[in-house]
């Protein structure tokens, strides 16, 4: 067994304190940190209408623009071939 120290919101720790009791917590812990994470399958349908979705976004559009403006950053002048420096 090895102890472990997380930081984590005040509000948090809080909650899980007044939720569940001392003699279980380590338990608890434990089985959420090993509980699996199960990922989404999406159909190519549902995916075509969140870029769809998305591509109607005016807030998206404005960062397309804000991303365009970064487009002169410089990159395309750098010397990809030279020597690396230390």
């Amino acid at each position: 067994m090895r102890k472990m120290t997380f930081d984590i919101p005040d509000e948090v720790a809080e909650r899980f304190n007044s939720e569940v009791p001392a003699s279980e917590q380590s338990g608890v812990v434990a089985k959420l940190l090993l509980r699996r994470r199960t990922t989404p399958t999406w159909t190519d349908e549902q995916l075509a209408a969140a870029c769809d979705a998305l591509n109607a976004d005016p807030n998206i559009a404005e960062l397309e623009r804000d991303m365009d403006a970064l487009s002169g950053d410089g990159l395309d002048e750098y010397p990809w071939d030279a020597p690396a420096s230390r």
